[in-house]
């Protein structure tokens, strides 16, 4: 696969990197940035079970994200104990793969299942039901970054 940036470093190099030099040292304090900042973005890989939890949380009504958090932890997830904003990252996510639909009423922003979050949750319930684990497989992959 061909580097889309390849012309653009191959100039860089000869324009504006063509005076400066990097220690070893530098070099892997660079190096080490990259992959803290690799490894940060790693936070969105949500877990079959927490995506599940919210998705069961919403099988009976429309919630708005409080709810769902104070429900979260109520059955013992606590994936967004210290990290309550990625609960509100994993909704839009599933917001925009359309698993979930919002509504704004009374000044909160209220979350229900689409058809197809309810064909996760029911595929997911139903255990020996071969699509089950592509159907989770492929809704982690869609909602992990």
């Amino acid at each position: 696969m061909n580097d889309p940036f390849l012309n653009f470093k191959k100039s860089m190099r000869k324009n504006v990197f063509k005076d400066f030099s990097f220690t070893d040292e530098r070099k892997v304090r660079v190096n080490e940035a990259i992959q803290a900042k690799r490894s940060s973005s790693t936070l969105h890989s949500f877990s079959k079970d927490t995506i599940l939890a919210i998705l069961k949380s919403l099988q009976l009504e429309a919630k708005h994200g409080f709810e769902i958090s104070t429900q979260l932890f109520q059955i013992e997830e606590h994936y967004f104990l210290h990290n309550e904003g990625q609960l509100y990252t994993l909704l839009h996510l599933l917001e925009n793969k359309e698993v979930l639909v919002s509504m704004w009423r009374a000044d909160k922003k209220y979350y229900a299942l689409t058809t197809k979050g309810r064909k996760y949750l029911s595929s997911a319930s139903k255990k020996g039901y071969v699509k089950q684990p592509y159907l989770l497989k492929e809704l982690l992959k869609e909602v992990s970054l």
